[in-house]
Parts: structure tokens; sequence; C-alpha cells
């Protein structure tokens, strides 16, 4: 007979204990209540529990520092074992010291039943280590219908599969983190199609190419008449996501305006449409993907921090494409035979020069750049074996300049002046047009634009 996990509930509130230990026995745990410090350490002492619900107050003063302290206690006694902390909206700054101290997540007074449900499951499910590992052996990963486009064998990125394979029958929120071009909306795909939301929608969001003022009415929609323009109902993303997963990109180009709207949806997953007064509840899980440094901008004020918190349960950092160039062989394999037989050419191989060449350059572009490269020379090359040549003449017709032959450059210096060179003269080759360039580039305009004030590249287009 299974036993039902365990789950120390901590609340010097009676009426708050009797609310969670019902719920907690409805759905299939045992909970154990208790109210003051001092029963609460000699529990965790005396008992194991899958889980502790954390209040952060005890007494007549509020300012969270008992909850706290005992959080602290605990993880010294016990490390291992996830604890949610339960908190007033207002103090959701406190949360966030106690994140940092090792809480697993937090939750806001008054909750959802359903959201805490799946809060307490999927910590759960993580401090149990659930899901299977990956063949150390490495994998054409691309084998997997779960993982399609995902290529390789490097031991970075094994280990990334495993973290997938882990986190992705749960609940939790995961932020993936990489350059540009390294393959982070594919990660996202595989955590959507490995879990149990898999039929139902994912639903892809750029927020970087949202402006401010329409962060509202494209996230959480709008009724009839809520504005000028607002001649029918439109539904928001969030509500198209209902029951799976959306995948917030680019979120750190959201503004600050638009990250606090953000986190009231994410704190309980409710909202209101634009010129609609009653509430709206759905059930989305959440993936975030940014090419920013979020602890920097966390740092410099920019990024809120208590959503900071909140989007990264999980963290996944995506390796650039030269940090593991032993996969590039592999990958320039998958995307030669991709580009035939997509554009229906006669079987072509890459030569052992060929593939050395592809190894000894950077790729700032990364896996999007090298899969552009591929395609390019498939189309261009007439024989039936490319040559370094061969890419060198289809990145010139690229209009991609300063294509180095040999090694790869080593200081950070001139891959500077190498990417503002580039940058500059495709620009300048597209007439200014910043969208047909950021195309060209393989990165989005906000990355263009990002990438024009750090080396001072001025246009007078606004196209």
């Amino acid at each position: 007979m299974i036993m039902p996990h365990r789950i120390l509930v901590c609340d010097d509130d009676a009426a708050v204990r009797s609310s969670l230990g019902f719920l907690l026995v409805k759905a299939g745990y045992e909970p154990i209540c208790v109210s003051t410090p001092s029963d609460i350490m000699n529990k965790i002492r005396e008992s194991d529990f899958a889980l502790v619900l954390l209040d952060m107050n005890y007494s007549l003063t509020i300012n969270g520092e008992e909850g706290i302290e005992l959080l602290r206690k605990m993880k010294l006694l016990k490390p291992e074992i996830p604890v949610i902390l339960m908190t007033a909206w207002g103090s959701v700054e406190l949360a966030v010291k106690g994140m940092k101290l090792g809480a697993s997540d937090f939750v806001t007074k008054p909750w959802s039943n359903i959201h805490l449900l799946k809060i307490i499951e999927t910590s759960i499910s993580l401090s149990e280590g659930q899901g299977n590992g990956v063949n150390s052996t490495g994998y054409l990963l691309s084998d997997k219908p779960e993982f399609k486009g995902i290529i390789g064998k490097d031991p970075g990125l094994l280990e990334i599969l495993g973290v997938i394979k882990r986190v992705a029958p749960t609940h939790a929120p995961v932020l993936i983190t990489g350059e540009s071009g390294t393959g982070k909306e594919l990660i996202a795909t595989a955590i959507h199609q490995l879990s149990p939301r898999k039929d139902n929608p994912f639903i892809k969001v750029n927020l970087g190419g949202i402006p401010s003022s329409l962060f509202e009415s494209e996230m959480f929609g709008y009724r009839k008449g809520a504005f000028t323009d607002a001649k029918s109902d439109h539904t928001g993303r969030f509500e198209k996501a209902d029951n799976g997963t959306i995948f917030l990109d680019e979120i750190g180009d959201l503004t600050h305006p638009s990250q606090v709207k953000l986190l009231r949806v994410l704190q309980d997953q409710t909202f209101e449409r634009l010129g609609d007064s009653n509430s709206m509840t759905v059930d989305v899980r959440v993936l975030s993907a940014t090419n920013h440094d979020l602890y920097a901008l966390v740092e410099s004020g920019s990024f809120r921090e208590d959503l900071f918190y909140r989007i990264n349960l999980i963290h996944i950092e995506v390796p650039p494409l030269r940090k593991r160039s032993s996969d590039i062989p592999v990958l320039a394999g998958y995307f030669t035979e991709e580009a035939i037989r997509a554009y229906s050419h006669d079987k072509k191989i890459i030569s052992p020069e060929g593939l050395e060449w592809l190894i000894n350059q950077e790729w700032p572009g990364n896996v999007r750049e090298l899969k552009n490269v591929i395609e390019r020379t498939v189309l261009l090359t007439t024989g039936d074996q490319i040559t370094a040549n061969d890419f060198i003449m289809a990145m010139r017709a690229g209009r991609n300049p300063d294509i180095r032959q040999g090694k790869r450059t080593q200081t950070r210096g001139t891959l500077g002046e190498m990417e503002k060179t580039m940058i500059a003269k495709l620009i300048e080759e597209c007439g200014g047009n910043l969208s047909k360039a950021s195309e060209e580039l393989g990165i989005s305009r906000t990355t263009l634009y990002r990438k024009m004030g750090k080396y001072g590249i001025q246009t007078d287009s606004d196209e």
C-alpha cells in the first residue's frame, strides 16, 4: 500500500490550519498541523515530511522575521525538505528573501486552491527527482520526436536533456537562458511535448515584439467596446493557453509596468480582460526565455526581483555553439540532409576539410547561423562534395563579410570589431532597412537594436 505524502502545515491561525488540512486530505495528502515555532521545530526533528507549508508570522509582529528564522533552522536540520512560504501580497519582498535562503516557492494569501496544489505537487516531484535520466553515451536527439531539432551528444547538452526529462512532468516554471540562436525555443517545445499538457495548446509569445501600450490587450484580451478600435471580443494569449503551456520569449525586454502586470497573473493565474470587471482564472504552465543576464538586470533595478524568482524555479542555460564544437559535425550533417530534402537537391556530403573549417569558426549566431550557412551552401554548390571554399563563397553571397579561413579568433575585442563591421555593412547593404537586416543576420529586431546601441551604429531609417 502506498502511503500518502505527509505535509507539515505551520500557521498560528486555526482557520487557516483547518482550511489547509481539509484541502490536503481531499487531495490525498496527510497533513500535520502545528501553530507555534517550538512545535514546528520539534516536528521537523522528530518526523520526516515530503513538504512544509510555512507561514511567516507567529506573534503580534508582522515583519516575517520569525518565518525567516524558522526557514533557516529547517534548512540546517533537513535541507532536502521543500518549503513553501505563505505570505500576504504586500510582503512578497519577504518571500523573495526566503527563496534566496532555500524556499521552493511562495503563495500569497488568500490563495487559489488549484494553484497551491499544483505548487505542492511540483515541489514534491522535484525533490524526489522524478523522471528518467539520459543515456550518458549520447545520441542523435532528433531521432526522438519530443526532442526534434535538438542535435548533439555534448555532455552539457545531455545534462540539459536530463533536466528537461525530470521537470517536464511537473508544473514548475522554467527559465531558459542563452545567446541568440542557441535553440531556447526548442528546449521549451521539448518540455511541453514531454509534459502531461502535450495535447493542449502551446502558445508562443515574443514579448520583445509587443509594445508596452498593447501588453494588456494582447496578453489578457479585451471586450468589444473596451476602446475605440475594439470592434469585437479578443482572446488574449493567457486564455488561449488555458490547460496548456505559454512560452514567454525575450522576457528580459519586458518594460517595468508590464512586469508588474505579468507578476499579478503568474501569482494566482487570474486576470481581467480589458473592458470586463469579471476575473478569469486559467491553468497555464509558464516557460520563459531570454538572452539577457537577468541577475544583472535585477541588480540594476531593470527587472523585478519578485518576478525573477516567480519564473526561475528551474533554470536551464543553453550553451553557445562555440562551447560544444564537437557537435558541429553532426549538426552540419543533419542540416545538410534537411536542406537536400527540402530543396530536392542531389546528394551532397561535406569534405573533411570543410568540416574542419566549420569547427574552427566562432559562430556568433550559434546553431541558427550554422543552419543558415549550410542551407545557403547546399543551394549554391553544384558538386557532390562541399568544401571549405564553398562555405566561404556561400557566406559572402549571404553578405557576411570578414569570414576567416583560419583558426577561430581568441580575443573578445577582435570578435566585437568583427561583429560591429558585419552589422554596419549589412545595414548599409540593406539600405537601412532594419527588418531586412535582422532577418539576414538571423536575429530579432530587438537584438539588432541592442547591438547597434552597443557598437554606436546609427541609421537614418525607421524601417
